[in-house]
């Protein structure tokens, strides 16, 4: 595969490459860089967690980088997710194994690590040093919001050493793109800046877009300007009101769909159309079909997604035709990866497990 195929299949699913220059260096210098993305294990998975990492891996990988899926037990712990309970963190990480091989990560082409395995040696903990040296507080208070939390909130003093630890990740596991979502954009353009002082090596920051809630969002909030604000608006797994999860039955999610912010000729803020564009639509230039009863005038057909976004807009579709279209999208891609978990005994269990857990923010 080429250079410009490679930039190409990563502009696909990318809100931001920073820079582009740099990614085509990477290419042109590696034909395996490697990239990585971190969770915090905290809970049962929304679609934005498996669908939309899922498809961006394999992207990735398709592209010829390795991958390494990066469990942020003591990350979740410091954040008191899960109550702050580690063995509770760490079979949610588990369970997180499961959901990205039911979502059709092939495991055996991605190197799972834990924070746990990396944090032993004082090397790594000479870095974060290094890095809290080279950062103001005000900064690191700054990017906070990585974690979840809003600039200026309360904040005990484990959680300060969050965001050089996040930094420092980027540097041990030796990687040379960072792909998460917009939300994290703070501490990978930190982790430039300490490239920069410290002479380490720069990493490439590819970030993706937000996955909306089932809530919406509100005109004149910018998912590319406005990533913090954005972020109170996307999906969450600590929300089930924000959410689709994984496991939820074909019932469900047409309750949820039918339940979504989806006003009449509405496209921006409408998480049907985020949905559409992040995790169903692979082709944005195919034809498209959304069937209807015979009643209501029969199966409507758009020459591409743009047409559908168009015809929307103007009229042409119902918000009915519509969320009957993405509910029954959804579960093409949700139903394999339920029946993971309903026909492999281990993942059943730990999705068992872990969904007894009190989620905690």
């Amino acid at each position: 595969m080429d250079i410009e195929t490679k930039l190409a299949m990563i502009r696909g699913f990318a809100q931001e490459i920073v820079t582009e220059d740099d990614l085509r260096h990477v290419f042109e210098t590696n034909e395996h860089p490697v990239a990585y993305d971190g969770f915090e294990p905290s809970g049962v998975a929304p679609i934005h967690f498996g669908l939309q990492r899922a498809k961006n891996v394999k992207r990735m990988l398709d592209s010829g980088v390795r991958f390494k899926l990066f469990l942020a037990d003591y990350y979740a712990f410091i954040n008191n997710k899960l109550e702050g309970n580690l063995e509770h963190i760490r079979k949610a990480g588990e369970y997180f194994v499961e959901v990205w091989k039911a979502c059709g990560i092939d495991t055996s082409k991605v190197e799972v690590l834990w924070a746990k395995d990396i944090m032993d040696a004082i090397g790594y903990w000479d870095r974060v040093i290094r890095i809290g040296r080279d950062t103001t507080l005000d900064r690191v208070k700054r990017a906070i919001t990585i974690m979840g939390r809003k600039e200026g909130e309360n904040l005990s003093a484990a959680q300060l050493f969050y965001p050089a630890m996040q930094v420092s990740d980027v540097f041990e596991l030796e990687v040379d793109i960072c792909e998460m979502g917009m939300d994290q954009r703070k501490a990978n353009m930190l982790a430039r800046e300490i490239a920069h002082k410290e002479n380490w090596r720069m990493p490439v920051a590819v970030h993706h877009p937000l996955m909306l809630g089932l809530q919406g969002m509100p005109v004149g909030v910018s998912l590319k300007d406005q990533p913090e604000i954005a972020a109170e608006y996307k999906m969450s797994k600590s929300n089930p009101k924000s959410a689709i999860y994984i496991h939820d039955s074909y019932e469900i999610i047409k309750q949820k769909i039918n339940g979504a912010y989806c006003p009449e000729g509405v496209v921006y803020g409408n998480p049907l159309f985020n949905y559409l564009e992040l995790v169903i639509i692979d082709d944005q230039t195919a034809p498209i079909t959304i069937d209807r009863p015979q009643k209501f005038g029969g199966p409507i057909e758009f020459s591409s997604y743009a047409d559908l976004l168009e015809k929307y807009r103007t009229g042409g579709v119902h918000p009915a035709d519509l969320k009957a279209y993405v509910a029954g999208e959804l579960e093409k891609l949700v139903g394999p990866a339920r029946a993971h978990f309903e026909n492999d005994r281990r993942a059943a269990e730990l999705y068992k497990e872990v969904s007894s857990y009190m989620i905690t923010r």
